[in-house]
């Protein structure tokens, strides 16, 4: 058993402060390829304020310690890390393939978007967004915003806007940009997908103004 499948400690006493507006659950994917996929995911913690987040967090490995086929997923409580689950099967995702010459990267982007999520910093539109993902690979990880539905271009865009701008404002301290492109995906076709790329509905380029992607 791997530290992130044993019990996770209690949050502090004061974690009824600072309560979040929704609850959120934080799943592992370990890397034991031998057995199925929904053996290999485990539940960790579905943490309910932002004290519980942040011990949680600070007693877990983060991303660029996982092994590769390992994955983190934080989503809504009640909605699993799966593309069958009804919140999921009409969906799509935000994605951001970051290069496996810069693993350094993966914690901060991953940081700065799971703050933005937990935080309710995409307003209205939160109700649109089921989750985050991190795909530890050998290859390259990727990082993924998960929205219910594909069709709704106005939300999804706002939502990728939103993004853009956290990655842009991100600590001046890290090598920028910290991105290329994110790539709207719709999960049928990734399901579909008979190469590696899936045709984009929506993008969006760290080298266009803000000004101008959020107009």
């Amino acid at each position: 058993m791997t530290e992130l499948e044993q019990p996770v400690e209690a949050a502090p006493e004061n974690q009824t402060l600072y309560p979040l507006k929704r609850d959120w659950t934080w799943w592992y994917l370990n890397d034991e390829r031998s057995k199925s996929w929904e053996e290999r995911l485990k539940k960790v913690y579905t943490f309910k304020s932002v004290p519980e987040f942040w011990a949680l967090y600070d007693s877990i490995r983060p991303p660029s310690g996982l092994n590769p086929q390992c994955d983190y997923n934080v989503f809504r409580d009640g909605i699993q890390p799966m593309w069958e689950v009804p919140e999921n099967s009409n969906g799509g995702r935000w994605l951001i393939v970051i290069d496996r010459t810069k693993p350094d990267i993966v914690d901060a982007i991953w940081l700065e978007i799971l703050m933005a999520m937990v935080g309710e910093q995409f307003g209205k539109d939160m109700e649109s967004i089921c989750g985050l993902v991190c795909n530890v690979r050998a290859k390259g990880s990727k990082i993924s915003v998960w929205t219910k539905d594909c069709a709704d271009d106005d939300t999804n865009m706002r939502i990728g806007v939103v993004i853009k701008e956290k990655l842009m404002a991100a600590s001046k301290d890290l090598p920028k940009p910290l991105f290329d492109v994110i790539r709207y995906e719709d999960h049928d076709s990734c399901q579909k997908k008979t190469s590696s790329v899936v045709k984009a509905k929506l993008s969006l380029h760290s080298a266009e103004p803000l000004e101008k992607t959020s107009s």
